[in-house]
């Protein structure tokens, strides 16, 4: 059976909670690689996002006896996951992170961005790797907040009440750091795309 369609229903909390040895480590084995894509998203680095992800799981298996099903089991491990990676952050870098970020700003004080759809310019030769190397790179360079929210519902695919519920945060302000995070990597496309549109011009 491929362990990545195991959906969270045929997890069986009864099961890892009686600490199943063979349910903890499908336990372990559907989720790792959701974890670490969210820690590497937060993080930007692979060592960080194993130790991230280690302890994940050692807290979730320790305190699964403590999961009273208000959430999901998804949900519940992304927010250890969230805060693992956040105290990390704060280790690295003493009083500079704070696990209760702050309400950002109404959008509407922010400057308007001046995006264009490079996707109809014939002119442009668009490569997917190229592109996703961009995207990837401009994400590691979010503000931490909108790098959350950002892993959270547009790689992770989770709701806005979910992704709210891990972060600590209002379902709004979840709102507002997604709209912020996609401006900024459309910005970053966008930047991206007339420097590459100069030099195909200059070379030709």
């Amino acid at each position: 059976m491929d362990k990545s369609k195991i959906t969270e229903t045929e997890i069986s909390i009864d099961k890892l909670i009686a600490q199943d040895r063979d349910e903890l480590a499908r336990f372990v084995e559907v989720y790792s690689p959701r974890i670490y894509r969210l820690a590497m998203k937060i993080l930007n680095n692979e060592q960080d996002a194993e130790d991230v992800l280690q302890e994940t799981f050692i807290k979730a298996i320790h305190a699964i006896s403590g999961f009273e099903g208000r959430s999901s089991l998804s949900t519940w491990l992304y927010r250890i996951a969230t805060n693992e990676a956040l105290m990390l952050l704060r280790r690295h870098s003493p009083g500079t992170v704070s696990i209760d970020t702050p309400a950002e700003e109404d959008e509407e004080d922010q400057e308007a961005l001046q995006i264009v759809d490079w996707s109809n310019q014939p002119e442009v030769k668009l490569s997917a790797k190229e592109v996703r190397l961009q995207i990837n790179e401009a994400v590691s360079r979010l503000p931490l907040g909108q790098r959350e929210v950002f892993a959270l519902r547009e790689i992770e695919g989770l709701s806005v009440k979910e992704t709210a519920e891990i972060l600590n945060v209002s379902e709004s302000v979840v709102k507002t750091r997604l709209l912020r995070a996609r401006m900024r990597l459309r910005q970053v496309l966008n930047d991206y795309f007339i420097e590459r549109q100069k030099r195909e011009v200059t070379d030709d």
